[in-house]
């Protein structure tokens, strides 16, 4: 399993990269919250220590529930209760206080990742009512039409195709066109997003849920 590691503490980061990578497991680690929320597609789990130079932990983990559904384990020398329960309701799928057993560490990654579900092959076609979307070919027709899309307004709206009748948040748009859910690339998205609605050539297509983010909404075939 691929681990992403978020610890500020290099002797203590580069132990337990050690002993993950003794049993199996690959591990990477960056030592800032904001590098968390930048790189958390390298993980398929993230140990979260929640005493970082940037952000607390638990903001980054509020922030982390924004964009992804990974699993994350919290790892921190905090062990009074009401920081356990917070973390646990931000969504943290376990919470372990230092200093950490390496069994009982190991035991716990295994038991979270039986609980997710396992990854599924990439769809390499999207059909939402009335539109077709090639993801190999890279091309997308609405009611037969071809739409004639740049790069960005394709990975847009295969984003919104997928999940139509969803609201997927400016957040999640954001981290999976440009990596990253907190860059200041607002603007680039409401370019993009208006190019596409202008090729759509269909009002209601697409839903501006206020505050939130965005829905697609199929047509009839």
């Amino acid at each position: 399993m691929d681990l992403l590691i978020v610890e500020d503490d290099d002797s203590m980061a580069a132990a337990l990269g050690d002993a993950l990578r003794a049993a199996g497991h690959a591990a990477v680690r960056v030592d800032r919250g904001a590098d968390a929320l930048l790189r958390h597609h390298e993980g398929d789990m993230i140990l979260l220590d929640l005493g970082l130079p940037d952000m607390d932990g638990l903001e980054a983990l509020r922030k982390l529930r924004q964009v992804t559904e990974k699993p994350v384990l919290i790892l921190t020398a905090r062990d009074d209760e009401r920081s356990v329960v917070r973390g646990l309701r931000l969504g943290a799928d376990d919470y372990l206080v230092k200093p950490i057993r390496l069994f009982e560490l190991l035991a716990r990654i295994e038991t979270v990742a039986r609980r997710v579900p396992s990854a599924v092959p990439e769809r390499r076609e999207i059909v939402a009512g009335d539109l077709t979307m090639d993801l190999d070919g890279r091309s997308a027709h609405l009611s037969e039409r071809e739409l004639g899309l740049t790069a960005k307004e394709f990975d847009l709206l295969a984003v919104l195709a997928e999940r139509a009748g969803s609201v997927v948040t400016r957040e999640q748009i954001l981290d999976t066109l440009w990596g990253d859910a907190f860059a200041a690339v607002s603007r680039s998205l409401d370019v993009h997003l208006s190019g596409l609605r202008s090729k759509l050539d269909r009002p209601g297509c697409i839903v501006n849920v206020r505050g939130v983010g965005y829905r697609f909404e199929p047509g009839t075939p």
